[in-house]
């Protein structure tokens, strides 16, 4: 898999980051949305499981997919409940290059049950980066949490 791991975003305190701005550490960077009603706070609280498991300090990273809804302010906010989690967000366009970069698909589509009358259906994958800024794995959804925290304790040891 072909990740190049690029993006100039803000961070959910309005500062500006890069990924450069994470070198030197290993990082997790999950893409999903603050209106998500199930796939994401599902992965970010297995992700904080893992996080909390995994002796070595990784930078966790979640990089909106609407960032129409997800200014810094909310994503703040949404984080409270996951705080190993700094949220990113961005222009339009800033966003398409991050996602463009990690190879997510996302779009908009029409959903009723949101009170905002649309919803952001996207790749749910958990990236690894490893201290250069480099891709270093990736794990699906599915993978299964014990196998998640072996593996990243394997990779970051």
């Amino acid at each position: 898999m072909t990740i190049t791991a690029t993006f100039t975003l803000t961070d959910h305190d309005g500062n500006p980051v890069t990924a450069e701005t994470y070198h030197g550490s290993w990082v997790v960077v999950f893409f999903g949305f603050t209106h998500c009603r199930m796939v994401c706070p599902r992965a970010l609280t297995r992700l904080s499981t893992v996080l909390d498991a995994v002796d070595n300090p990784i930078t966790a990273l979640y990089i909106t997919v609407d960032p129409d809804r997800d200014h810094p302010v909310r994503m703040r906010s949404f984080l409270k409940d996951y705080p190993h989690f700094t949220g990113l967000t961005g222009s339009t366009e800033d966003i398409d290059t991050a996602k463009k970069a990690f190879r997510v698909f996302a779009r908009r589509k029409d959903d009723p049950q949101d009170p905002d009358g649309y919803a952001v259906p996207h790749t749910a994958i958990t990236y690894l980066l490893n201290p250069a800024g480099q891709y270093a794995a990736h794990f699906l959804d599915s993978h299964p949490t014990d196998d998640l925290i072996t593996q990243i304790r394997a990779l970051t040891g």
